[in-house]
């Protein structure tokens, strides 16, 4: 009860953070600042997941979600992509985000687990599968067909 409380209180200030942000108009700003930079869609989202992963290692991936999903949603919508890709290449670079350091709680989890040795150790043990991770985020962007083969094929 005590842990859904608490997620529950993230996900409210989450949603009273959006809805601020939407009032002062934050997110109309950032959607004419990303248009302003002159860059095509492709760079745009290069962009995005860069500025991701390098939020990923600071911020924990549920707050990251709750704070950059509607934020960057209708940017990425007005750049012509998929809503649906894009909700697949974020829960990559989420997953990216809980085994980056230094913040990466998948490696305290793993580490509390082990209860022995240093967390370097872990930290090195995750680096294949933080490029194996990388490197499917580096496909969908070349080949986004992977990620809507599946809902093109149901629909």
């Amino acid at each position: 009860m005590r842990t859904t409380a608490m997620v529950m209180l993230i996900v409210f200030a989450a949603i009273f953070l959006n809805f601020v942000l939407a009032v002062v108009g934050l997110t109309d700003l950032l959607s004419a600042f990303i248009n302003g930079l002159g860059l095509s869609p492709m760079q745009t989202m290069v962009v995005i997941v860069l500025a991701f992963m390098l939020l990923g290692c600071f911020i924990e991936a549920f707050s990251l979600l709750l704070i950059a999903t509607p934020l960057l949603a209708p940017i990425v919508a007005d750049l012509g992509f998929d809503l649906i890709w894009f909700g697949i290449l974020m829960m990559l670079m989420l997953e990216t985000a809980l085994i980056t350091p230094p913040i990466g709680v998948n490696l305290y989890v793993i580490q509390g687990v082990r209860g022995q040795g240093s967390i370097v150790d872990v930290i090195v043990g995750a680096l294949p599968f933080l490029l194996a991770l990388v490197g499917m985020i580096v496909l969908l962007l070349i080949f986004p067909q992977i990620a809507l083969w599946l809902p093109e094929a149901i629909s």
